[in-house]
Parts: C-alpha cells; structure tokens; sequence
C-alpha cells in the first residue's frame, strides 16, 4: 500500500463542486469523494503556509513545534513524517512545494552536513526530496529569485522561455496591448492569460513530475504532491483564463455590521492593503474567475493522475489525500488572502480514498467530525501498520472514521496564528510574544483569544453560519466564552514536549530501580517482596583484604 499526499496551496474548501459550488464544476475531486470520504469539518492548525505545512508534517500543533511563521526555521531534531514512516518502512518523498526553511544554526552545532543523507533530510523537513520547488520566485531591489534555484525556472529555460526569470516573465505574466510584461502581481491584469503555453505552466509539470516518479518507485512509497497553486498571483494560462466570468463569481460574504466596533485585531486586518484591494468588486470580478481557473486547472491535472494510477493498476493499492494548507478570503468577511479564523480561511478540504476492503462501507460519504490538519500524521503511521507515537504526534488517526466506525473524538478544534512579524503587530503596538492568536471551535461556537489584552471575538455557527455577528462583545455569552476558555486551558495543559519517552516506555521503569537493588529507605526489609532483598541477606562471608 501506498500513500499520495496530494496539497494544493490556499484552495478553498467551499470551491469544489462535491462541496456545493454552484459554478465550479471539479469532476475529479468529485470522483476521489465518490470512492472515499470528505470530511467537512476539517481545520489547519494555522491559516499562514509555513505554519500550516509545519503541523502537517511533524502531526503537532503550531506552538509545539515552534515554525510559526514563513521562514521561521523548523528546528533541528523535530520528528516529521518521513521518520514515522520510514521506521515503518515505507519511504517518504517530496515532489513540489513544503514552505519550510531548514535550522541551519541548529545543523552547525551538532555537525550535520547538508549534504549527508540526515543533514539533507533536516533540510528537506524530513522529506526525501525528488523535486523541490517552492513557488513565488520574485525579483525585488533587494533581489530573493538569485539567492535560490528553481527547478521549474530551469525546466522553462530548457523549453525555450529566454528570461533570467521565466516564472515572472512567463508563467506569472500575461502581454498588454502594447506588447508590455502584464505581471501576475497586479490584480489588473488577472484577467489575461499567463504568456505560457498550458503545458508548461506550474500544475501540469509537477504532475509530469507526479508520474515519472510513481514510474520508477518501488517497494512501499508515500510521496508527497505538493502543487504551488491556486495560491496567487492569480494568473492562469489559456484556456483556463476565460473559462469564468464576473457571473460566476459569487457575491462575498460580508455584512455592514462587521465593521461597526471590530475586534481590533480583526480592525487591523480589515485595513491593510490586500482587504482594501478584496473590498473592491472590480477586484473580485477579475481576480475570483482566474482563480476559478487555477482550481479547474488543478482539477483537470488531478484526473491525469487519477488516470495513471488506474491504468497502471497502482489505485486500488494507494491511498489518496486531497487537502490545502489554508484557504482564501477572496473579499469574504471584507478580507483577502488569509490570516484569520472564519472558515473561508481556517477550514480546509479534506478527501481520504482508502482502498483497503474495509472502507467500502463508507466510499461516496461525508463525516462532520472536527477533524484537524495534524490528523493526517496518525492516519498515514496506522495504515502502513505503525502504532502511533501518541507521545509525539498530537493528531488522531482517521482511519476509523474510513471503514465506518464510531471513535471517542475531540470535543474542540484549535487553531493558532504568530502574527508577530506583520504590520497589523505593528499598527497594535504589540510585543512579539503578545501577537499571537488561538482559536476553539466546538462544532457550534468558535471563538477567537487574542494575547495583548484584547476580548475575544465569538460566533455561533449554528444561528449565523456566516459568522457576521461577533457575540464577544454581549455580556449574556459570557458563559459560552467561559467554557471554551476551558477547553483552551485544557488543551494548553497538554503535553507537548515530552517527546523521548512514550507512556508505555514510562510505565516499563516502573519498578524497574528496585529490581536492580536500589532500595531506599527500608525499615527492615519488610516493605518489598523478600525477593528484592534476597542478596542483600545471608552470612558476611566477606573479608575487607589489605592491598
């Protein structure tokens, strides 16, 4: 059995057709939840990429593993996917994009070399990589594209696109009237098609990539697919440019009373730059049909995979996840991109195709359960046959709710969010350690703490599934806030760190002293079975010898 790990980066979990877009028609996504499971209610343990990609690959929250931000560093020693399942194992491959920055001070002090097989895998955030390419390879004053190579800048310069940057000249760019560069970066030109022949374009070439590894794989594989797309600029490439209009755009949800006293974080965000753009719907009306595109795009990719695995008979032998490591605000809630913790941002989708025997029960079907993004760590350690390292991994296996069963489940889902290094800490006036926010959701309310000393802010999804009416400000819910308070001192009470002994290790010592003869503190012996103290009785034969 094998496991594809399929990420698509800020998908949107409501943008998929089997999720009840009414425009968006994604037959492929469709066909791996009509053979599988989609879970509804499922939640990054962060909406910002880095953070999010961190708990999905280490199966940890956000603070236990520290990488709370893009570019904060995963630090070294910190166990990942690849560990779990290789000691199982299965070899665990990267091919695409992860978002993580390796601890290269952490490396330095205890030796590792980036290029020997462990110090490559701490690079790689635990990953053995096949192709490795992190998308957004910009070109400021300051440069960034010069510092890093990118495997897909090469390919397109094999391919004829002559640039010292084929991705912002051509893959993230469209041609004006006049013949000029139209780049991705302005929301303007979104509604032209990127100047890149579609087959070269980012989606179709890692699935090239997908296909030639599943090639040449053997042996017990997981290999991780990681896309760069939807996420922005949002430039899609004909045909898929034109395939969505301003009809097809559905009117944002935002409601005139969310800006009557906000939250002030929540204030903040609406404010800045990307929000203002998103609250104009000459914006949306360009930006939302080419990110349409990007997603049916992905779609169409998705069955060429789906294909390859049934004509090489691999699909009824690998597991298939389809998710994103966040969402997109698209305007929704006066916002755009991410950040925040209404569902367009922190609700991810989620699909699980397992093709054990066992799960035919429950192909075609839906579960509501709060399930998170560190879940999937657990699910993939039990099917390759591993028992969980509960002490470790902080994510519960879904692999019963695959074959139809019932288990005792969390009674809240968290989210976390360092907004440390963002204008709106600066705006707030906020200490790095005070711009943290947490959210509990327990299927009905959701609230959201923010360190700094600010209320919370709290919707019942239940009577206003929109989450327009923030009741943190109303004294009558203050006992709502007052019991998810209590989950959150529950959850902040876990144990988190204690990661090199697991309670069955703990339990083994027990006892295990006093069967070596340590035995403090005896009256007469007595206390403890006679065996224990059975050498330490009988005559003093001894004699004290004079060197």
């Amino acid at each position: 059995m094998n496991i594809l790990f399929i990420m698509y980066d800020q998908l949107r979990h409501d943008y998929l057709s089997c999720a009840g877009h009414p425009h968006l028609h994604t037959p492929n996504f469709d066909r791996v939840a009509a053979r599988g499971v989609r879970f509804t209610n499922a939640f990054a343990q962060s909406p910002i990429c880095g953070a999010s990609r961190m708990s999905f690959y280490t199966g940890r929250y956000a603070s236990s593993h520290g990488a709370q931000w893009n570019g904060f560093p995963l630090r070294v020693g910190e166990q990942t996917l690849g560990d779990h399942l290789r000691s199982e194992g299965m070899a665990c491959w990267l091919l695409g994009k992860t978002h993580m920055k390796a601890d290269a001070a952490g490396m330095a002090r205890l030796g590792l070399s980036p290029d020997s097989e462990i110090g490559a895998r701490q690079a790689e955030c635990g990953f053995d990589s096949w192709i490795r390419d992190d998308g957004l390879w910009a070109r400021g004053p300051d440069g960034f594209y010069d510092d890093k190579r990118s495997p897909y800048n090469e390919y397109l310069k094999s391919k004829g696109y002559l640039s010292n940057n084929p991705w912002a000249d051509f893959a993230n760019a469209g041609i004006d009237n006049n013949g000029n560069i139209a780049s991705g970066w302005m929301f303007k030109n979104a509604d032209k098609p990127a100047n890149i022949l579609e087959d070269d374009s980012e989606t179709p070439w890692l699935t090239q990539r997908a296909i030639e590894f599943m090639d040449q794989a053997e042996n017990r594989w997981c290999a991780h697919v990681s896309f760069i797309k939807p996420h922005w600029p949002y430039i899609v490439p004909a045909p898929y440019h034109q395939m969505y209009g301003t009809k097809d755009v559905l009117r944002a949800v935002r409601c005139e009373s969310e800006l009557d006293d906000p939250h002030p974080v929540f204030g903040a965000y609406i404010q800045n730059r990307i929000s203002r753009a998103f609250q104009q719907e000459e914006v949306r009306e360009k930006v939302i049909p080419a990110y349409m595109g990007l997603i049916k795009q992905c779609d169409d990719q998705l069955g060429i995979l789906l294909d390859y695995l049934e004509e090489t008979k691999r699909m009824n032998k690998t597991m298939i996840v389809l998710t994103s490591d966040h969402g997109d605000y698209l305007g929704d809630h006066w916002m755009g991109e991410k950040d925040l913790f209404h569902d367009p941002s922190v609700k991810i989708p989620m699909i699980i195709y397992d093709p054990r025997r066992a799960a035919d029960a429950t192909r075609g079907t839906t579960c509501d359960a709060l399930v998170e993004s560190i879940d999937l760590a657990a699910t993939f350690v039990e099917f390759a046959g591993g028992q969980i390292p509960a002490h470790i991994l902080e994510g519960r296996s879904l692999l019963p709710w695959l074959v139809g069963e019932t288990p005792e489940w969390r009674k809240y889902a968290i989210s976390e969010y360092d907004y440390s290094p963002t204008q709106q800490a600066v705006q707030l006036g906020l200490e790095p350690r005070d711009a943290r926010l947490f959210m509990v959701f327990d299927g009905r309310y959701k609230m959201m703490h923010a360190e700094g000393g600010f209320r919370p802010m709290l919707f019942d999804l239940q009577k206003d599934p929109q989450e327009f009416r923030d009741l943190g400000k109303e004294s009558a819910c203050q006992g709502e806030i007052d019991r998810l308070y209590g989950y959150l001192a529950q959850w902040g009470r876990r144990m988190a760190q204690r990661v090199t002994k697991s309670d069955d290790d703990i339990k083994s010592m027990r006892g295990s002293s006093l069967r070596k003869g340590i035995l403090p503190f005896l009256v007469d012996g007595s206390e403890v079975p006679e065996e224990l103290t059975e050498l330490y009785r009988g005559t003093a034969s001894q004699k004290h010898v004079t060197p």
